[in-house]
C-alpha cells in the first residue's frame, strides 16, 4: 500500500481517487463478465458461432475499458475538457461518415467498420457532449457575456438532428434529456423550461408520425397487440426467476430470446439469479448516481459541478430506460444496460464516462466543500482577536 508521505503520479491518485466510486465500476464491469456467461451462449448458438463466442468479445473489450477508465481517471478538470473536446468532433465526424458510408442494420446506418471492429460513434458522443456543455454552461455562468447557452442549444441541435438521420430515437431523448437536466441546473428560468418542454412534446408528436418503427412499438406497447414476442418473453423470464432465480445454467426462457446478451440481459439476471439479484444491481446503479449528484453539489467549481451531474445521470437514465423496456413499463427500444450488456462501443464510451466521474470527482484543493467552507469561515469567526 502507498503511503500519503510519498510522492508520485500513482500514490497522488490512489490517494484522491474516490473507492467507493471506483468499487461500483468495477462491481459493474466483473458483473457484467459473470453475466455473459450465462446470456450469450444461446444467441451465439442460434446464429452458428461457437457457445463461448460473446464471452470472449466481452472478455476482449472489458479489460481494455478497465484500462481506459483508470487512465481516464488520472486527468484533470482541464484534460477532460480536452480530451471530451476532440473525442466531440470526431464522433460527430464518424457519424456524418456512417449515414453515407456506414453498415445499414434494420434500416439504420449507425456502425461504422475499422479493421474488423464495428463502432458506434454515438456511443462515444454521449460523455464528450455532457462535458463540453458543462463547460459552456459553466463559462455562461461565470461570463455573462459569453453566449454559452447558445452555444449549448447549437450543439445540441446538430447531435440531434445526426441521430435523427440514422435513426436513433432512443439515444436523441437519451441526450436531450441529460441535456435538459444540465440546462436546469445551469439556472435556466421558467420560461426556458416551458418551451423546451413545449419543443420535446412536439418533436415526440413529430416522431410518431413521421417514423412507422416508432408508432409501431407505441402502439405494440399501448394496445398489447403486435408483435411483442421479445417483450413478453423477456416478462416471463422475470415471472420465472422468482425472487432467488433458476441458478446460473439453469434458465430456459433466456434461449428463446434473441437480444438476451444485449438489450434484455436485464430479464435474464433475474430468471438466474433472481429478482433479489436483479434489486440489488439496480442499487449499485443508484448508488452510483445518488453520490454522483451528492459530490457535484459540494462541488465549488461550476463545471466540475455540472459535468459530473450530467455524466451520473446519463449513466442512471441510460440504465432506467434499459430496465424499464424490460419490466414492460415503457416501449421497446435498442439500449444497453451499462457495464452489463454485451457491446464493445458501449462498453468502451461508458468506461470513458466513469472515469470522467473519477477524474472529476478527486480530491484537490478546488474542490473544496461547501460545507467545509462553511466551517472554517465559522472557525475563523469564533478565533478570539490577537492581544495588543
Amino acid at each position: 500500500m502507498s503511503s500519503r508521505a510519498k510522492k508520485g503520479l500513482i500514490t497522488d491518485w490512489w490517494w484522491s481517487i474516490d473507492r467507493w466510486f471506483l468499487a461500483a465500476f468495477l462491481i459493474l464491469m466483473i458483473g457484467g463478465m459473470v453475466l455473459s456467461f450465462a446470456a450469450s451462449p444461446p444467441v451465439a448458438e442460434k446464429i452458428g458461432l461457437e457457445p463461448f463466442h460473446f464471452v470472449k468479445r466481452h472478455a476482449f473489450f472489458l479489460f481494455p475499458s478497465i484500462a481506459v477508465m483508470l487512465a481516464t481517471s488520472l486527468l484533470t478538470p482541464r484534460g477532460v475538457r480536452r480530451m471530451s473536446i476532440i473525442m466531440l468532433a470526431g464522433a460527430l465526424v464518424v457519424m456524418v461518415m456512417a449515414l453515407f458510408f456506414g453498415t445499414e442494420v434494420k434500416g439504420a446506418r449507425r456502425w461504422m467498420d475499422f479493421g474488423g471492429l464495428s463502432v458506434q460513434p454515438s456511443e462515444f458522443m454521449k460523455p464528450a457532449f455532457v462535458v463540453v456543455c458543462a463547460w459552456l454552461f459553466a463559462e455562461r455562468s461565470r461570463r455573462p457575456d459569453v453566449p454559452g447557452n447558445l452555444f449549448s442549444i447549437m450543439l445540441l441541435l446538430v447531435v440531434t438532428a445526426l441521430l435523427v438521420a440514422q435513426p436513433d430515437l432512443g439515444q436523441t431523448i437519451l441526450t436531450a434529456a441529460t441535456w435538459s437536466c444540465m440546462f436546469f441546473m445551469a439556472g435556466l428560468s421558467w420560461v426556458w423550461i416551458t418551451l423546451l418542454g413545449g419543443v420535446g412534446m412536439v418533436g415526440f408528436l413529430g416522431a410518431y408520425l413521421v417514423f412507422p418503427h416508432v408508432a409501431s412499438r407505441i402502439d405494440r406497447f399501448m394496445t398489447g397487440e403486435g408483435d411483442t414476442y421479445q417483450t413478453d418473453t423477456a416478462r416471463e423470464a422475470i415471472l420465472s426467476g422468482g425472487w432467488l432465480g433458476q441458478g446460473p445454467g439453469e434458465g430456459t426462457i433466456k434461449r428463446m430470446l434473441p437480444d438476451s446478451h444485449t438489450d434484455f440481459a436485464y430479464s435474464v439476471i433475474a430468471e438466474e439469479f433472481g429478482i433479489v439479484s436483479c434489486m440489488a444491481l439496480s442499487a449499485v446503479f443508484c448508488f452510483v448516481v445518488l453520490r454522483g449528484l451528492t459530490i457535484a453539489f459540494n462541488q465549488r467549481d461550476t463545471f466540475n459541478r455540472l459535468a459530473i451531474s450530467g455524466l451520473v445521470m446519463l449513466f442512471g437514465l441510460q440504465s432506467i430506460i434499459n430496465m424499464a423496456v424490460n419490466l414492460h413499463l415503457m416501449p421497446a427500444k435498442g439500449m444497453t444496460l451499462p457495464f452489463i450488456s454485451y457491446g464493445g462501443s458501449s462498453m468502451m464510451a461508458v468506461a470513458i464516462s466513469a472515469g470522467f466521474v473519477l477524474a472529476l470527482t478527486r480530491k484537490r484543493a478546488e474542490n473544496v466543500s461547501q460545507t467545509d467552507r462553511l466551517v472554517e469561515r465559522t472557525l475563523a469567526f469564533q478565533a478570539p482577536y490577537p492581544a495588543r
